[in-house]
């Protein structure tokens, strides 16, 4: 069985467009699924990249350009300036940690849940009562929003460590362990669904 490790912000629009593909390409070769949300900015920092803020702004003209054209692709709502955005990712990537520690619910659910949240449903992923909503719909108890907060913090730190010496760069990002074949983007999952056939 292989096993994928998934580095994304949840903030990310990119992975957000990812929609649930990973989870069907991975469904479909019995691969397992390691979520690791991270600070992106700071993985940004970390390796060569340029967080939003700071880029020129003929690649965030490009930027707001692209996104729709890849949202309209794939039949999917985008807001290219979302009110709440960017945001602290602490909290719902806590969330996320606490409830693959937990198990029981719909864990890639729930983190397509976050990502919507921001770029299709104008919700605030840093307030406590939409991470406990969100927690909810998709099976997870809500309370799991004010548990693990240390280990939330621990291994939120641990995931940009083991993304830096992984390679990572960018989010989405799947890291194969069986082979140490990488794919960055939610335009190279279908690359990720050859490569598993081919294990």
């Amino acid at each position: 069985m292989a096993n994928i490790d998934y580095y994304f912000g949840t903030i990310s629009p990119w992975a957000y467009l990812a929609g649930d593909r990973l989870e069907r390409i991975a469904a479909r070769h019995g691969a397992a699924i390691t979520y690791k949300p991270l600070d992106i900015l700071q993985l940004f920092d970390r390796t060569g990249g340029v967080r939003p803020a700071d880029r020129h702004p003929s690649r965030m003209e490009y930027r707001a350009q692209e996104l729709p054209r890849w949202a309209d692709r794939l039949g999917m709502a985008l807001n290219v300036k979302p009110a709440h955005w960017p945001v602290n990712m602490a909290p719902s990537s806590y969330a996320i940690i606490a409830a693959q520690g937990t198990g029981g619910g719909d864990l890639g659910g729930l983190v397509q849940g976050f990502l919507r949240a921001v770029w299709a449903e104008e919700r605030d992923i840093s307030d406590d009562a939409v991470i406990r909503d969100i927690l909810g719909t998709h099976g997870f108890d809500p309370a799991l929003a004010d548990k693990g907060l240390f280990i939330g913090a621990e291994t939120y730190g641990r995931n940009l460590e083991q993304a830096v010496e992984a390679g990572v760069f960018g989010s989405p990002f799947y890291v194969v362990r069986e082979s140490g074949q990488k794919f960055w983007g939610q335009d190279r999952l279908d690359f990720l669904d050859r490569h598993l056939s081919a294990l």
